[in-house]
Parts: structure tokens; C-alpha cells; sequence
């Protein structure tokens, strides 16, 4: 499944109210850039080394659902955690909150940086943006990393799927999210986890989160065509709680590594475990 989903003045915290999951002690610098729209956008920079690895989150999510990767990871390699525009502390603003204007989002932090060997690494929607953000860098990026982003590919849905989806979440966003994103969790994980994820991500702007997942699923009937565009090694990163046509990802050149007894947050539900799996990606890639 794809769950699919700022410099002016204002900023939000998104899910105010609620303490993200605990972090790992650790040294880090926070900043934040202007996207190409003006919108800031706030990220955090750990650890040296290279290729940096730059995170991305999800629909609805922030740069804290990375909190148990940030620290494992930063041992080796400098590493960024990014909230796009419209989630976490980055602003608001924007005119539209497009697949485009996030990958815009990531380009301009990597910009920023001046990083010249990126692995860009995203969760669900993220895994889109990270697509659109390859495309704004090239020559920059040695591979990307999708974390339970697409279980099969060739099949987008159709307008009116789209629209048929996005109904309930119009009528009411607030529960229609809630209700959704506990059904991500497989059965036993834990249950604060799982209320605290589903709060979190029921409490952000509805436009943005409309018109984020709106875009996300549009973006599946142009991900081939960008695919073999940018002709990078791709990892997938699946649970095998749901079925992946392993066949259509192979076929376009996307190589699928499924990680049992997990759901759709699998960093959050076995961060050790997926830090395991993540890093042999990352290693697939600098070899």
C-alpha cells in the first residue's frame, strides 16, 4: 500500500501537543532554507561522512519518525532529516502541496548543503518526493531508497479512484486519518505507538494533507517515466504483510527487499531490525 501523503515568516508545529518518540541522545545543527516558493523549510544535520543520507518522511509525518535511525546512522555517515513544507516546523504558504513542491523542498536543502554524493531515502509519499528531488539533482544522487513506497507498479489508480478515496477525508479529515492509519499497523504492535502515530497524523492541516495524497497517487502514472529518466539503482524496502508484484518492480528496475513481522512504519515498529536492512541498501550503493 502507498500511503500516500516552508523563507516566509510562519511556521507550525504540526501535532502540538503530543511529545514525538524519544531520541537517542545525540549532537546535531537544526536550519532551515527557503524553498523556490519562499516557503521555510527546517532540517537537521547529523554526524560526517559520505554519501550523506538524506531522510525524508511520509504523508501527514515529520523528520521525528526518523528519530531511531538518526543516531545508528550518523556513526558512519553525515545524515539529514527534512520536513517538507507544510509538516513538522516547516511553514506553511503554500499555493499548492504537490509531489513537485516537495521534491523542490529536498533539492533546496541539499543545495543549501552543498552535498555532492546523496542517498535519498523516503518513507511513503517520501519515496515520491525523493524521486522528483533526484530529478532536480543531477549528478548528485548515487541512489534512492523507498520505504514501503510502491508494492507494485504499472497500475496507477484512475481519477475517479483518486477522488472516491479522498471523499471521507474531505467530509472529515480528522477521523477518516485516524481510522487510516491504525490500519497500517499489523496486529501486536505496540498500541501506544500506534495511537500516538495515528493522533500525530490526524492533527495536520487537512489542505495539506489532501492535497499531498492527492498528488502522491496521481504521481504513480508518471513514476516509470521518471524512473528510467534518472536511471538510478533503487532498493525497495517492503513489509511482506501485504503483497508485492515483485515481478512489475523488477521490471522496471527496482530491486525489493521485504522485511517480515512489520507494518507500514516499519522504522518506528522494529527500528532495529530495518536500521539492519537499511544500512545493507546503503552499503548496496558504495561498493
Amino acid at each position: 500500500m502507498k500511503c500516500s501523503f516552508l523563507l516566509v515568516t510562519l511556521t507550525v508545529v504540526i501535532g502540538c501537543g503530543r511529545e514525538p518518540p524519544a531520541a537517542d541522545s545525540e549532537e546535531s545543527t537544526t536550519e532551515v532554507v527557503a524553498a523556490p516558493d519562499s516557503v521555510p523549510i527546517r532540517y537537521t544535520v547529523h554526524g560526517t561522512g559520505s554519501p550523506t543520507l538524506v531522510f525524508v518522511h511520509g504523508w501527514m509525518c515529520d523528520k521525528s519518525y526518523w528519530e531511531k535511525q538518526l543516531l545508528p546512522f550518523s556513526q558512519r555517515f553525515e545524515v539529514v532529516a527534512v520536513d517538507l513544507a507544510g509538516h513538522g516546523e516547516s511553514g506553511l504558504g503554500r499555493q499548492a502541496w504537490t509531489i513537485a513542491s516537495f521534491g523542490d523542498d529536498v533539492a533546496a536543502v541539499v543545495k543549501e548543503l552543498g552535498l555532492e554524493h546523496v542517498v535519498l531515502i523516503g518513507h511513503s509519499m517520501g519515496g515520491d518526493v525523493k524521486v522528483e528531488a533526484a530529478r532536480r539533482l543531477p549528478g548528485r544522487v548515487d541512489g534512492l531508497v523507498w520505504i514501503d513506497t510502491y508494492s507494485q507498479l504499472g497500475k496507477p489508480r484512475t481519477a475517479e479512484q483518486i477522488q472516491a478515496f479522498l471523499e471521507p477525508f474531505r467530509s472529515d479529515f480528522v477521523q477518516t486519518t485516524y481510522e487510516f492509519v491504525r490500519g497500517m499497523f499489523p496486529p501486536g504492535t505496540n498500541v501506544s505507538l500506534v495511537e500516538w502515530v495515528a493522533r500525530d497524523m490526524s492533527t495536520g492541516p487537512p489542505e495539506v494533507g489532501i492535497g499531498a495524497i492527492s498528488s502522491s497517487f496521481a504521481h504513480a502514472s508518471e513514476i516509470i517515466a521518471d524512473l528510467e529518466e534518472l536511471n538510478l539503482p533503487v532498493i525497495a524496502i517492503n513489509p511482506d504483510n501485504e503483497s508485492t508484484d515483485m515481478e512489475s518492480m523488477k521490471r522496471h528496475g527496482v530491486e525489493v527487499v521485504l522485511l517480515s513481522g512489520v507494518g507500514h512504519f516499519m522504522m518506528m515498529e522494529d527500528p532495529e531490525r530495518f536500521n539492519s536492512t537499511l544500512m545493507g541498501a546503503v552499503d548496496r550503493f558504495i561498493e
